[in-house]
């Protein structure tokens, strides 16, 4: 049986020379990120734009926009490690997707008929 000393131990982050292992971890996620965000911008006119966004639950939005319009988003666990992603990738962000960020977005056939249908009785969303 776990006594509330083992319980709250248990609790504690691990600390080490580079940080705290939860510290590592987000350094990792922010990383792989960094890498995904470089990788949209390189296959959608060699740069890209984007927009944080809180969606709950403490994780974030990164909405993306790039070069040639075409747009897309990943999510990260936390607002700080959205923000070190973007600060790593070099993605200029804006305050918010409206105005200038949101008039370079093109949408195409699929997008359209998804917003008509859920609009206006067309296919399910499933």
């Amino acid at each position: 049986m776990l006594s509330m000393a083992d319980t709250q131990q248990a609790d504690e982050q691990v600390e080490t020379a580079g940080g705290t292992t939860a510290d590592k971890r987000a350094d990792k996620r922010a990383a792989r990120l960094a890498k995904q965000i470089r990788a949209f911008a390189h296959a959608h006119g060699g740069s890209a734009e984007g927009q944080l966004a809180h969606i709950g639950r403490g994780r974030t939005r990164i909405a993306l926009v790039g070069a040639n319009g075409e747009w897309g988003n990943l999510v990260a666990d936390s607002f700080e490690t959205a923000k070190d992603a973007a600060a790593q990738a070099g993605l200029a962000l804006q305050d918010d997707f409206d105005g200038e960020l949101a008039a370079k977005v093109r949408t195409g056939r699929y997008e359209w008929s998804r917003m008509a249908g859920i609009q206006v009785g067309g296919p399910a969303n499933a």
